[in-house]
Parts: C-alpha cells; structure tokens; sequence
C-alpha cells in the first residue's frame, strides 16, 4: 500500500527525517507514535504531498506520488487541529465538502452517531473542542476512501464519543481499508492498532506488533514499552 524509501528531510540544518525507509501493507491500523519532534507529522505530511522530502520515494498502491495530485483522492485525512472557517454552519461546512469532492458520503449516520444534530445549524466559532472534533471526524470519515490518516483523533473528545470513533475505526479496518493513527494516549493505541511504528529523531527504531513490542521491551502495557523505547534509544 505504501513503500517509502531513503525519505529524508531538512528544515535548515534540523534533520526531521533521516533516511527513512518504511513499508506498508494494505488493510489494518498502523500507530505512528513518538515523542514531540520524532517526525510524525513531517512523515504524515510528506505522504500526503504536504512536505516535498529533500531526497527518497514515497509510492501508493505501486505509484509514485512526486510531482502527482490525483493519489489524494485515495486519502482521507484528519489533521490534529482543524481551523474551520468560523461564519459557516455545521451543516454549510459538510454540504461545501461534499459539493468539492463529488463522491457518496454517509454523513448523515456519522452525524446521528456522534449526536451531531442539535448542531448542524449552529456556527463553527459557536462550538466547542470536542464538538469541533466531532465535525472534524465526520468530515474525514463519511468518504469511501481506501487510505485513512488519524492525526490525533480523539483531542477532545468524550468517553461516549471515544467509544464510538474506536467502534467506527475498527469497522472501517473490516472494510480492507489502511489507517494510520497518531496518539499519544497509549491505551487507545493498545485497544486499536494491530502494529506499532516507533519514530525517534527521524529514525523508525521498531516496526511490529503490540505483542512484539511488549516481548521486546519486557513489559506489559504499551505505555510502558514506549518509554522504555524511549529511554534506550535517547
């Protein structure tokens, strides 16, 4: 699904990614976790097209994204935080999507499952964070794309919401679909991903699963383990 090879990345003389070479197979819930300034997001952007890489390759489903657009359409993407334009209505904001992208959507059983009615037609500026986050979900996930990138999903959301983005994420993963998630709250990794990318200043310094990792660092929880990883590899 995604092969990237020697991906590096400059931001004047700070080194983001240092030959990076990461593969990625189609279907499941891949975790990209790490400390603040391990290249998480400049990974995530340079999949994206967001970030051009100063040297390597990033290619999806076999093709080569450098100089290409139209492999964006495979993506749904969740940015950490969304900066809404604030005079729109909630209602106004998914209707705009959905008129940009010309695709089927499901938005309306993602606004009945995070109780989103009462504010469709209510400003953005008007809203809280979580309920913000909410919009922000639905926007990414009433789409039937193949790739799925979660940067931090559940920033401000409620126990009942949490458990319903888990539920949405693993029905998703049923469809074949790819997603990657960022997080720094270890226990919703634990519940959700079935493979872990550990990132430290530019470098991946493990690539498995929960129980890999576990059995590598000798612990029992994934919070545990990451610091461990952290702490060996500082």
């Amino acid at each position: 699904m995604i092969e990237i090879e020697n991906l590096h990345k400059k931001f004047g003389k700070n080194e983001v990614l240092k030959d990076l070479n990461l593969s990625i197979t189609k279907g499941g819930i891949i975790a990209i976790l790490g400390p603040n300034g391990s290249g998480k997001t400049t990974l995530i952007k340079s999949i994206l097209g967001m970030v051009i890489p100063n040297k390597g390759s990033i290619s999806i489903s076999g093709t080569a994204i450098k100089n290409q657009w139209k492999y964006r359409r495979q993506i749904e993407y969740l940015p950490q935080i969304a900066n809404f334009p604030g005079n729109l209505k909630v209602k106004e904001l998914i209707r705009m999507i959905k008129d940009l992208r010309q695709l089927p959507s499901e938005e309306k059983k993602l606004v009945s499952l995070f109780g989103l009615e009462p504010f469709l037609d209510k400003r953005l500026a008007t809203l809280s964070g979580g309920t913000k986050q909410k919009v922000n979900i639905v926007m990414t996930l009433m789409f039937d794309s193949p790739l799925i990138i979660l940067d931090e999903p559940t920033t401000g959301l409620d126990p009942a919401a949490l458990i319903r983005l888990k539920a949405l994420i693993q029905k998703e993963k049923t469809k074949g679909k790819t997603i990657l998630v960022t997080s720094h709250i270890m226990q919703f990794v634990e519940e959700v991903a079935d493979e872990i990318v550990y990132l430290l200043e530019g470098n991946i310094y493990f690539k498995g699963s929960i129980q890999d990792l576990k059995r590598q660092t000798g612990q029992n929880d994934v919070e545990r383990a990451i610091a461990t990883l952290t702490v060996a590899n500082a």
